[in-house]
């Protein structure tokens, strides 16, 4: 079953500077905003990602070097069938960018905020490597080829001004255990 990825997988995950491939190969499955079964206050600016990570002595490495090098990590905690969610104070930097996300106003973001993400991106199709422009480049710069693609979905025509991904909604952003149990599916 292949995970639909959350708007904070591709706006606020990349901010921390993970590398994707070291991620993927740690068992990442999402991020969030929130998860619903901590009660925990002071987690208001910060991403929960989610690993079910296959080789456990590989995560704890990679767990080890994150605490060991990375100021943002806060906390890891075990949820049921090897499950573990990671969280990552997000840069106080780009706060009202982030809250622009939060508001699915992506053009608006900051161009320093933009700059974190690559215009070109390494994709593998069929076994072969090319250059793909960046999901995020698409949407902050509203690229023709995701207006079109938006309007012949839809049948209609978009506002000049009108963002072309998805509005961000709390409750998809939010871990909980009905998307556990989706995931042991």
């Amino acid at each position: 079953m292949e995970t639909k990825l959350t708007i904070t997988t591709i706006f606020f995950v990349p901010t921390l500077g993970i590398p994707k491939d070291i991620l993927t190969n740690n068992g990442f499955i999402n991020g969030y905003t929130n998860d619903a079964e901590r009660d925990v206050i002071d987690y208001k600016e910060c991403v929960f990602l989610l690993f079910h990570p296959q080789k456990i002595n590989q995560f704890r490495d990679f767990l080890d070097n994150e605490y060991d090098h990375a100021k943002q990590i806060i906390e890891d905690y075990d949820l049921e069938e090897g499950f573990v969610v990671v969280v990552y104070k997000l840069d106080p930097l780009y706060r009202s960018d982030f809250d622009l996300i939060r508001k699915s106003k992506y053009s608006k973001t900051s161009p320093a905020f933009q700059k974190l993400f690559p215009k070109i991106k390494k994709m593998r199709v069929n076994g072969l490597s090319r250059d793909e422009i960046s999901l995020q480049y698409r949407i902050f710069n509203r690229t023709q080829d995701l207006i079109n693609f938006w309007e012949e979905k839809f049948g209609m025509t978009l506002d000049k001004d009108q963002e072309v991904w998805m509005g961000f909604i709390e409750s998809n952003e939010t871990l909980n255990s009905n998307k556990i149990k989706e995931l042991k599916v």
